[in-house]
């Protein structure tokens, strides 16, 4: 379903790491079976929040008539 390089949209709150639901990542790795990735999460900086293992589940394709939205984020280290 998706593929490295993907751009999804988080469909749940991680409040381990601060991230809420609509937060943009980027596929960085895919399992075999296609049920999980790796999705990285960055700042408007460029900086790693976090790479977490997620099912497909917890994220979605962008659809093209969204627009990108910037919040602050609040740094847990």
């Amino acid at each position: 379903m998706f593929d490295e390089l993907d751009t999804v949209v988080l469909a749940r709150d991680i409040k381990k790491y601060g991230l809420k639901r609509g937060d943009i990542g980027t596929v960085v790795d895919t399992y075999r079976d296609k049920k999980a990735v790796e999705a990285e999460f960055l700042t408007a900086e460029g900086e790693t929040v976090a790479v977490l293992t997620l099912k497909s589940s917890d994220i979605r394709p962008i659809a093209k008539d969204e627009i990108l939205h910037v919040r602050e984020f609040a740094s847990f280290a």
